[in-house]
């Protein structure tokens, strides 16, 4: 990690440097602020350890500096003087963390540790979006349901518009996400989702908006949330039909003002954020039963774009499970006898449930040829017809939650994986068909 360290005491500079190279860091010194920006017109660096009070520049003009020209730089600030009111600001102004002189080195160790994890996500992060970007650019398929989403989505995405996506489990809703969002000017800043069934009501608010230091129990340092994380990104809120009442009203707030306020904060933060939504849920009648406010409602739908249920468009099994293949590494070649099986389903738990199976059947048949007998439809395709025209979402979804939970005898985590969704998703699912397990 290459790190700069700015005080105008010389005994300080020299401890850090010979502290932390010795730890296998790039250390470079400054003895003023001055001197600082001139470095850093000339290279960049991951970590910039500064004091607060020095003569000219300061601290924390020269925190506000940085973060203006190189916002990735990491910063932490170094005072004698703790009060509560310089901590505030300079995390306000984007700093790491605040140490108070005298410091242990082990403490300022500790707290590079902490940002190399940090930096390594980032980097972790930025891989797997270039190496998803192609992929999750586009819907797989050529029928006429999916072109006619893909134009619905190149309609959308280059606007600020907001995008509510409506449709059954496992039709792909954040795959759509994704494609407004790599098809918007938006497309280098990140995509952010939340899923809003996994998160519990007490959770909710520190989630979404951040809380600051002090807020409650356990809160050691202050931390951004899902708004200020996706500020000039995309904001994906899947399920929303599963946002409690409670937080519903500070959620309007936040998108109509478009500012937040953290939890045990004052001061607003303004956040430039696209929101697309997503849910598999009636919200016009939670409407009507109150459970979901109506000014949201229409704060969301914006932009409808539903996503087809697979049964809607079995002409595209075939590519889609090329793709399958593809992304799990499946090289087994596939009998014609098993796209039979495939097109003769009704798939009541969509696309999802079509890469599964296939992942399955990879697993099963180890190197030889994927053949019908690796291809585990469940049971309830042979007991229950599913019309297009009498379908109804919850149902098939209860019916699919009542099945996982049979086949793993009550095994809530092992029904979540049968099903491809999270532990605690299941447990939002029971109580949401008021199921005893």
């Amino acid at each position: 990690m290459k790190i700069l360290v700015v005080d105008d005491e010389n005994k300080i500079t020299r401890l850090l440097s010979v502290a932390l190279t010795r730890n296998n860091h790039q250390v470079k010194t400054a003895s003023s602020g001055e001197q600082a920006l001139g470095l850093l017109d000339k290279e960049d660096f991951d970590l910039i350890i500064s004091d607060l009070k020095m003569p000219g520049i300061d601290g924390l003009n020269l925190l506000k500096r940085v973060k203006e020209q190189q916002p990735e730089t990491e910063f932490i600030i170094m005072t004698a003087f703790g009060t509560i009111e310089n901590a505030v600001e300079a995390m306000k102004y984007g700093a790491f963390e605040y140490v108070v002189k005298p410091f242990s080195v082990d403490e300022i160790k500790l707290l590079i540790a902490k940002i190399n994890e940090k930096l390594n996500l980032k980097t972790d992060i930025r891989f797997h979006k270039e190496a998803e970007n192609e992929r999750q650019g586009h819907l797989v398929g050529d029928s006429p349901t999916i072109r006619k989403t893909r134009e619905l989505i190149d309609k959308v995405a280059p606007t600020e518009a907001t995008v509510l996506i409506l449709g059954e489990s496992g039709t792909g809703k954040e795959l759509v996400a994704r494609a407004v969002h790599q098809k918007s000017p938006r497309k280098d800043n990140m995509f952010v989702p939340v899923h809003c069934a996994a998160i519990t009501e007490t959770l909710f608010e520190a989630e979404l908006f951040g809380y600051e230091k002090g807020a409650f129990t356990g809160a050691d340092r202050s931390k951004k949330g899902r708004f200020e994380i996706a500020d000039k990104g995309t904001l994906f809120l899947d399920e929303i039909g599963d946002i409690p009442l409670s937080i519903q009203v500070k959620l309007l707030r936040a998108v109509q003002e478009k500012t937040i306020v953290r939890v045990g904060g004052i001061s607003p933060i303004e956040t430039d954020v696209r929101i697309v939504a997503a849910t598999n849920r009636n919200l016009e009648k939670m409407v009507n039963e109150g459970s979901f406010r109506e000014d949201l409602y229409y704060r969301f739908a914006v932009f409808p774009i539903e996503t087809p249920p697979l049964r809607d468009h079995k002409q595209d099994i075939p590519v889609l499970v090329d793709n399958y293949c593809r992304k799990h590494n499946i090289k087994n070649k596939i009998g014609k006898d098993v796209f039979i099986m495939l097109q003769d389903y009704n798939w009541p738990g969509n696309v999802r449930e079509l890469e599964n199976i296939i992942e399955r059947a990879k697993i099963l048949s180890g190197d030889e040829q994927i053949t019908p007998e690796y291809i585990l439809l469940p049971k309830i395709n042979e007991k229950t017809s599913f019309e297009p025209a009498s379908l109804n979402i919850d149902q098939v979804e209860k019916e699919l939650l009542i099945k996982a939970l049979e086949e793993s005898n009550g095994n809530k985590t092992k029904a979540a994986k049968i099903l491809g969704i999270t532990r605690r998703m299941i447990y939002s699912k029971i109580q949401k068909y008021g199921l005893e397990v």
